[in-house]
């Protein structure tokens, strides 16, 4: 089952809004709005929807939106930014919607957070009415890049970044699921998001640390491998990136 992990919410708010103000992420929500295709009489439900940005984007077109989230410190957050929204308790697997209540579905970054994909996509079925469209945007972790001097322990880092998590590969497998749970009209979209300046490097030392305490590198090789990262910081020569995708479907 899904549950919600322990963060600081204020940390995790800021770090997702460095990201939504970015022209991916904007070219992001952008294309997924596009592909929902809802109109004013319809109803969104946003599935993981954080801070309730993407929530708001929708609702200012007309639809009528539900923005779902498992914490409620989240949920809190989002009703101090938007407190016009519709904001729920709720999680992938069982959405606080009737049956057929909902034209457009969207997951952002969500599902390679999930331990059982098919479940939230027969619930996704379920709340969705005839002809409604399901969309799901996210990363590959596993296939996340880092340019750095020593290839295999960047592997091992890396790898143990997408160990953690309970799908790390979800896009690979979207398609399919979707099949299985009986969408119809499905379509697969790729980009890549890079990483080149300074504000990456946070993350890549943390990486390094978290590959430390898990075992998956040596103290020496992490201090090492973070130690050349700094270095490629300050020789502006950062490279970091991942591939992010958009599949849509039918609910028929």
């Amino acid at each position: 089952m899904q549950t919600p992990q322990r963060y600081d919410t204020a940390h995790l708010l800021a770090r997702l809004d460095r990201f939504d103000l970015t022209p991916f992420a904007r070219d992001l929500r952008a294309r997924v709005r596009e592909l929902l295709r809802c109109g004013p009489q319809d109803t969104v439900v946003d599935v993981g929807c954080g801070g309730g940005r993407a929530v708001a984007e929708i609702a200012a077109a007309g639809p009528h939106v539900v923005g779902v989230d498992l914490d409620q410190r989240m949920l809190d957050a989002a009703r101090s930014r938007h407190p016009e929204a519709d904001l729920r308790l709720g999680d992938a697997y069982e959405l606080p919607l009737a049956d057929a209540s909902a034209q457009g579905y969207r997951a952002e970054k969500v599902y390679h957070s999930l331990d059982d994909p098919r479940s939230a996509l027969a619930e996704a079925h379920r709340v969705l009415a005839p002809g409604g469209r399901i969309v799901l945007a996210g990363q590959d972790w596993d296939a996340y890049m880092v340019d750095a001097a020593d290839s295999g322990v960047t592997r091992s880092i890396l790898r143990s970044y997408a160990d953690r998590m309970p799908d790390a590969r979800a896009p690979r497998h979207q398609r399919a699921l979707l099949l299985d749970a009986g969408f119809t009209g499905i379509e697969v979209e790729g980009s890549v998001l890079v990483f080149t300046d300074e504000e990456v490097l946070p993350m890549l030392l943390a990486l390094a640390e978290a590959a430390e305490e898990a075992g998956a590198v040596t103290a020496e090789q992490a201090a090492c491998w973070a130690e050349d990262q700094r270095e490629r910081a300050r020789e502006g020569r950062l490279f970091a990136a991942v591939p992010f995708f958009v599949v849509s479907a039918i609910r028929p």
